[in-house]
């Protein structure tokens, strides 16, 4: 099949700065066996076309900041003029847009001009919004528009978590297709010390739909029970500072290792290192790092979004959203029971195994094969 995925970005040509990683696996996966065409619209390098991981990747260029309809319409002749070669050569069997904002419409509209089946992915906040954390795609009549745009304009839509997929109400056809994680990376032999001391990690950028603040609440909470409890921390800082700051407020400035930004080499090592991940997100339309600890067989305590609740409580523990008390109590109450810890990682490492990149590949092929026909 001829393929073209429509992304907002993480198609960096070094394959490790500024990539998405479970994006960049599917399409490692899918390039395999099709032709495949991903159109970066917000990229920093272009225009340009160079190959990554067996796919042609058409980077259309940063347009900037501007409302939606604007952008759009700096990037549509682009789009058509960078696809129109891959047209003429053959059939595009499948256009799939991540996520419903403007890659979305994009993709819808991509599909009407080439006589192509349209797949949607939501991947973000594009159907939510949290007006305490100045997130979410509904915050904005411009916004609605564009996401009821791009869901109007899709054959199927897809989600990660029966949470994501909850606004739609059944509206258009939507699948459940978590994305899942390259198991070479972080799915190997571990032997970590039954602890004392304690490792915790928490991978995700530092901005205010992931409420850190209720994650160093609840590590204070740890930390005052357990002393000999450390945190690694790997994530983009946005908030300038913000939590770095209020660990040293609450004091706890040597319990906490701020590593910024990491690629997925250096995130692996960090969950192998761990005996607990921690979220505490206030929204999550998956949570592909709860994958990515369970492939390393380290459990999750959660708050219940994305996937967690799915996984809870056979394979993860969920606590309610900006509760610091019951994600601390959750965690603790792992660390004091490493038999419960074991049982809990082993189940979350075999859904990890059995929804790998390969198996989201291979659901992907199965609807595009669907749609195409």
């Amino acid at each position: 099949m001829k393929l073209v995925l429509i992304v907002p970005g993480g198609f960096d040509p070094s394959g490790r700065e500024r990539v998405i990683p479970a994006l960049l696996w599917l399409v490692e996966r899918l390039a395999l066996r099709h032709e495949v065409h991903v159109c970066v619209i917000n990229g920093a390098r272009g225009p340009a076309t160079y190959r990554l991981a067996g796919a042609t990747i058409h980077d259309l260029g940063a347009i900037g900041a501007g409302p939606p309809g604007w952008r759009m319409a700096r990037l549509w002749p682009r789009l058509v003029h960078t696809l129109a070669p891959a047209a003429r050569s053959g059939r595009i069997d499948a256009v799939h847009g991540f996520w419903a904002g403007t890659s979305g419409v994009l993709a819808g509209l991509v599909g009407k001009r080439f006589g192509a089946p349209v797949v949607l992915s939501i991947g973000g906040g594009e159907l939510v919004w949290l007006p305490e954390a100045g997130y979410g795609g509904q915050g904005s009549w411009r916004s609605r528009a564009q996401a009821r745009l791009a869901l109007r304009l899709a054959d199927v839509v897809t989600g990660g978590s029966r949470h994501a997929l909850r606004p739609l109400d059944g509206r258009p056809p939507a699948r459940w297709v978590p994305l899942g994680v390259d198991l070479t990376c972080f799915d190997a032999p571990v032997e970590r010390p039954a602890g004392p001391p304690w490792r915790l990690v928490h991978v995700a950028s530092i901005n205010r739909v992931k409420d850190q603040a209720t994650l160093l609440r609840a590590l204070r909470a740890i930390v005052d029970c357990e002393p000999a409890v450390w945190l690694d921390w790997a994530g983009e800082d946005t908030l300038a500072g913000a939590m770095q700051r209020r660990c040293d407020e609450l004091g706890l400035a040597s319990h906490v290792w701020f590593h910024g930004f990491q690629p997925g080499d250096a995130v692996a090592e960090l969950y192998r290192a761990a005996h607990v991940h921690l979220l505490s997100s206030r929204h999550e339309s998956q949570a592909v790092v709860v994958g990515e600890a369970a492939a390393s067989g380290v459990p999750t305590v959660g708050t219940a979004v994305g996937i967690v609740p799915e996984l809870a409580p056979a394979a993860a523990v969920a606590v309610p959203v900006g509760d610091a008390g019951a994600l601390a109590a959750g965690a603790l109450a792992l660390l004091h029971d490493p038999a419960r810890r074991e049982l809990i990682g082993r189940a979350a490492q075999g859904w990890a195994r059995r929804h790998d990149a390969d198996w989201t590949a291979t659901e992907f092929e199965r609807i595009y094969a669907e749609v195409a026909r």
